[in-house]
């Protein structure tokens, strides 16, 4: 048996940060959708995603494969539902579908997931459903995410001791450290949820953090940061100055000073000092994004919604991003005043006007920043940059 973690026809629904990573690779809480499917259920899990990204996010073989709607959070209720359906049968609710079971050698080419194919039969599921289809359900979604995610990951484990010099308000029980972690004179509040550190991560002197939190393995709170749940920060990030509501994939920046609140930023993105994200209109209204998919500006739904960047995208010094910023791929932003709420991929400049970032370039500086993570910047890395390149070269 295994689990196919499908894009369910969101590709362009969750770009900027799809162009780098199917849907069901993305981090809502302290794991990825994939790694939590993976420690559920300890079956296999692929992925049935975009053509150019399936050398890196494989597919998955089996006798039996269920097909996952991948910005389906697995929660208990759900996935136990899924586990249950037998060959044939399709999971249900309120007339969307969730997953479907087929058998390996009867698999069908990818289903139309805006409806339920006729060949199954329907099981309806009645408990909650968190769905993860527009970048900023990353962040909306992201408590939940993290309270799913730290029952998983500490269930029946013990954490790590808390040096005394910390002020814990709230449930101490709530605070789990991995092997390594450091968290030394910070105030921790668990009141509103969970907090958890990863492996050798760190949280410096000073800090201020209100769950529901998680930092990952290896990443860093800096010294005197005050950080607001829900938030997540993936492996090797680096948090400082002021952040609220926030998720961030992995080995990305915001080390400094500066405002970002309700904001998604993808894997190897780096904010410059006193970099700053508005999250709420002077007006109080509902904050409009960019959309690929539609090719417009779309209401989101929020009041709050601050910045979305894709992957190794980066800010100079004293940037300010208005509400609702969307910014691609290999993006350079810099320079004084607002720039544009949409940025293209592989653009170079700020609010004087933009260049072609060069792919050349793009690639060198990828390979200079994961670098210093000691993480190699991979052919098959290159190869998503460089059709991320060509597809979006029509919006620059």
């Amino acid at each position: 048996m295994s689990i196919l973690l499908s894009d369910a026809g969101l590709h362009r629904h969750l770009l900027p940060l799809t162009f780098t990573r199917p849907v069901g690779a993305l981090r809502v809480g302290i794991l990825t959708t994939a790694d939590a499917w993976w420690r559920m259920t300890e079956l296999p899990v692929g992925y049935r995603a975009e053509h150019y990204l399936s050398a890196k996010y494989p597919d998955v073989r089996g006798e039996v494969v269920r097909e996952v709607h991948g910005g389906l959070l697995p929660t208990p209720d759900v996935v136990g539902a899924i586990l249950d359906l037998e060959p044939g049968q399709a999971l249900v609710r309120e007339g969307k579908l969730l997953a479907i079971c087929e058998s390996g050698q009867g698999r069908s080419s990818m289903p139309d997931w805006g409806s339920v194919p006729a060949y199954l039969s329907q099981v309806a599921f009645f408990g909650e459903v968190v769905l993860i289809e527009r970048p900023w359900h990353l962040f909306q979604q992201c408590g939940k995410a993290i309270i799913n995610d730290f029952v998983l990951l500490t269930e029946g484990r013990r954490t790590q001791r808390l040096s005394a010099q910390n002020t814990v308000i709230g449930d101490p029980s709530l605070i789990f450290l991995e092997e390594g972690a450091v968290v030394e004179a910070s105030i921790l509040n668990t009141t509103n949820g969970p907090i958890y550190i990863g492996r050798n991560a760190e949280v410096m002197e000073g800090s201020m953090i209100r769950g529901p939190f998680a930092l990952g393995d290896g990443a860093q709170v800096k010294m005197g940061a005050k950080i607001y749940g829900p938030s997540s920060f993936g492996p090797e990030c680096r948090v400082g100055g002021e952040v609220s509501n926030t998720v961030m994939q992995g080995f990305s920046n915001k080390g400094h000073d500066g405002f970002l609140g309700n904001s998604v930023l993808g894997e190897w993105c780096n904010l410059g000092a006193d970099t700053n994200t508005s999250n709420l209109k002077n007006t109080y209204g509902e904050v409009q994004a960019w959309s690929y998919a539609e090719n417009a500006v779309v209401p989101t739904g929020q009041q709050f919604c601050g910045l979305i960047m894709g992957d190794h995208s980066k800010s100079g010094i004293n940037t300010m991003f208005n509400t609702g910023t969307v910014v691609g791929v290999c993006a350079n932003v810099f320079g004084g005043g607002f720039p544009p709420k949409h940025i293209p991929s592989f653009s170079w400049g700020g609010a004087d006007g933009f260049q072609e970032h060069k792919l050349t370039k793009a690639i060198e500086t990828a390979r200079l920043v994961m670098a210093r993570r000691h993480v190699q910047l991979s052919l098959q890395d290159a190869a998503i940059l460089e059709h991320v390149f060509a597809v979006t070269k029509v919006q620059r």
